[in-house]
């Protein structure tokens, strides 16, 4: 079997995605994702422009080798971009091997592990009342475990806050929007919404938080603290993780466990933190590290030091890489949690999966392969549109972490 063709299809079925597929001479095609939320061209034309002539006449079957072709070849390492465009590859390559083989992808990475793939999703409000309550909702759902984000008083566009009840969706239309962020305030609030959540909610949810880098290693350390007595799954990016001591000192004085890496893109990225055991959980997410391949390897090196996957899964990756991660998730022993916020309908109709949500467990499905199908003629009627993340700043005007 050899690659004869690989292409990109850029669309925007209410938020943009790159999704490459790479042909075969025996007529087997895979798709992967490089989608890469407010730089979704740069990933586009690095593939274009650099990856995808290297691919043509290459056996699609030697996934190992065309990675690391891909990686070190380049000379020039790492990096959201690179990763994104070799993550792409990759997972298209393992949906190929799998569909050759007439398998679901999780049977090539051992098989099952688990029946399902235990999910959490988000739970906001603009204050704790309307986050109890969305709590409660997706309780009723099915959710086993659940994100609570609420509006923090005097601090204007909070972090995870939907606008004008739509749901959350951070990339907005047009040049970054700037918010204004106050850590005292936060820090005062979020202990009082989780006492209120699990006042209402019971012991039994799962709850977790998304700090999403803003806080100093102390200000985490306190917070983590304070919320011991609500006995949360994860704290989440209590801090930005460059600086991987930063999470010694955290870890020094708090038992919340600590989920990070939503933002990394190589297994360098976390070596400290792994093998230091400073963090519970790896949110390091498939498109954005690499691929399959490479995640596998974090994943087993995580696995020594009792640190379980709790890979991102927000709508800025599609449902190739989501489908990617359930039949990652289902397979590997070490995994913890996947966040799962649900597409949109229109996405949900350009992307075709066979993977589906039951009682707090998403179920991988049983079709060869990655299982997901992208309808290229309506994903053409729904063009790219520019989009950014925001920025953030202190009250004195200075940028901060967002």
């Amino acid at each position: 079997m050899k690659i004869t063709a690989a292409r990109l299809i850029i669309c925007s079925p209410d938020r943009n995605f790159v999704t490459l597929k790479i042909e075969t001479d025996e007529g087997i095609y895979g798709l992967g994702d490089g989608t890469l939320n407010g730089r979704e061209l740069a990933v586009a034309a690095y593939l274009e422009e650099h990856v995808i002539p290297c691919l043509i006449g290459r056996d699609p079957f030697q996934i190992e080798d065309i990675w690391q072709y891909l990686y070190r070849g380049a000379y020039w390492r790492r990096g959201p971009v690179t990763m994104t465009a070799i993550a792409a590859v990759d997972v298209a390559l393992w949906d190929i091997k799998a569909k050759a083989l007439n398998t679901p992808l999780y049977n090539l990475l051992g098989g099952r592990s688990r029946q399902g793939v235990l999910v959490y999703t988000h739970a906001n409000g603009n204050d704790i009342a309307e986050a109890v309550e969305s709590v409660q909702q997706h309780m009723a759902e099915g959710y086993l475990a659940v994100r609570a984000q609420c509006g923090i008083p005097g601090v204007k566009s909070s972090y995870g806050v939907p606008k004008a009840g739509k749901p959350y969706e951070p990339a907005e239309r047009g040049l970054p929007s700037e918010s204004v962020w106050s850590t005292p305030p936060y820090l005062q609030h979020v202990p009082k919404l989780f006492a209120a959540v699990r006042n209402a909610c019971g012991d039994d949810v799962h709850l977790l938080h998304d700090v999403h880098h803003r806080l100093t290693p102390m200000e985490a350390a306190r917070l983590g603290k304070d919320l011991e007595p609500y006995r949360l799954f994860w704290m989440e990016d209590p801090c930005p993780a460059e600086l991987q001591e930063s999470f010694s000192l955290i870890r020094q004085h708090t038992t919340t466990p600590i989920a990070t890496g939503e933002v990394f893109n190589s297994i360098w990225d976390t070596h400290d933190l792994i093998r230091n055991q400073w963090i519970d959980y790896l949110r390091m997410t498939i498109v954005h590290a690499g691929g399959i391949t490479h995640a596998k390897k974090a994943a087993d090196f995580a696995s020594i030091y009792n640190v379980k996957t709790g890979f991102h899964g927000a709508t800025d990756l599609s449902p190739v890489t989501m489908a990617a991660a359930l039949h990652f998730g289902t397979a590997i022993h070490n995994f913890g949690i996947q966040e799962h916020m649900p597409h949109s309908k229109l996405t949900d109709e350009v992307f075709r999966s066979g993977y589906r949500f039951d009682a707090g467990y998403m179920m991988v499905g049983e079709e060869p392969g990655l299982g997901v199908e992208i309808d290229e003629k309506l994903a053409a009627r729904h063009p790219y549109k520019p989009a950014y993340l925001p920025i953030a700043r202190r009250l004195d005007g200075s940028l901060t972490d967002w």
